[in-house]
């Protein structure tokens, strides 16, 4: 199976699971953390432009597991950390790992908010080495293994 087809079935699989969970993330915790991850998987590269930012924004509001938070929230939260990296990526990446491991605590909070990671990052069809390597991260600050996300 080719790259890209993985990358889908695996964003799709990852979405999936995200749904089944859903009313189990209903956390302040699970919402910072996540809108966390997708700035981080946004900014990814160094930098967000604006039709980025806006796609990015766009799966937050439609995303069916994020509708538990309303959505004006969340995007001023995800805009927020955005702002941080944008700023300064390696001083606001600090900053906004600290957001992340806010779901630690909880294992499946934590899963959860790698999947939409990943689901963000392979939402435009290229979850790319960046992408990968911040998701990556990500695990290292909720103490989840990168292997369980084939990561």
């Amino acid at each position: 199976m080719a790259l890209w087809d993985r990358l889908k079935e695996s964003a799709s699989t990852m979405q999936t699971q995200l749904i089944a969970k859903k009313n189990d993330l209903k956390s302040g915790a699970f919402r910072d953390s996540s809108m966390a991850m997708c700035a981080l998987v946004a900014a990814a590269d160094g930098t967000v432009d604006p039709a980025e930012r806006q796609r990015v924004a766009q799966l937050i509001a439609t995303n069916e597991v994020l509708q538990n938070f309303p959505a004006d929230d969340l995007r001023r939260r995800f805009e927020a950390n955005l702002d941080k990296l944008t700023a300064d990526f390696d001083f606001g990446k600090v900053s906004v790992m600290q957001e992340i491991a806010k779901a630690k605590k909880k294992p499946a909070e934590a899963r959860a908010v790698v999947q939409i990671g990943i689901v963000i990052g392979g939402a435009d069809g290229d979850f790319d080495k960046d992408e990968q390597a911040v998701v990556r991260e990500a695990c290292y600050a909720l103490d989840l293994p990168p292997h369980e996300f084939d990561l």
